[in-house]
């Protein structure tokens, strides 16, 4: 068969060894097809050197936290508002239908609405405080949201709003009609 018929044949050359001083030529050196294989390395006897480890802040016990930037806890705030956004749209409305059935100024019951929203905020500092005491430094766990502080949050604000309900006559006497019948 000739190299023409099939182009993909591979061509060999053989070169002839060179007589003489022992020492392979570069030209020997390279063979294809052949693994060159050199002298042996020396095996170590002595065990590998031990270091000892610096802490560098990721992964010790006893390392700090590292510090969040202020956006982290921002939106870690956000987490479940809609939970006390919710429970203060309720009150909103209750205290509006209590505040308006009292027929008079509604100077004190605004100043009643704002003390109890304020009353609320501090609810849900006080449930984040014991929410960081409880899963942050007893549990060791990291908190991801604030939806059990809004939750107890939007809890108290609807419980406000049913009770100025109850403080107003006509939504009192509609419910126990509606519960007599």
């Amino acid at each position: 068969m000739s190299d023409q018929t099939q182009p993909w044949a591979e061509r060999t050359v053989e070169v002839p060894p060179q007589s003489g001083a022992g020492v392979p030529s570069q030209r020997d050196a390279f063979r294809r097809g052949v693994a060159q294989v050199g002298q042996p390395r020396e095996r170590r006897t002595e065990p590998f050197p031990t270091v000892d480890q610096e802490p560098t802040g990721t992964g010790w016990p006893d390392a700090p936290a590292p510090r969040r930037p202020l956006s982290w806890h921002v939106a870690q705030l956000k987490r479940g508002g809609e939970w006390s956004t919710a429970g203060a749209l309720f009150a909103f409305v209750c205290w509006g239908i209590w505040a308006i059935s009292g027929e008079g100024n509604l100077t004190g019951p605004f100043l009643i609405f704002v003390l109890s929203l304020l009353v609320a905020v501090g609810l849900f500092a006080l449930s984040r405080l014991v929410g960081r005491v409880v899963i942050e430094r007893q549990m060791g766990r990291v908190r991801r949201s604030a939806r059990g502080a809004h939750l107890v949050t939007a809890l108290f604000l609807a419980g406000l709003g049913v009770a100025w309900l109850q403080q107003t006559e006509w939504v009192v006497s509609a419910w126990n009609w509606i519960t007599n019948n």
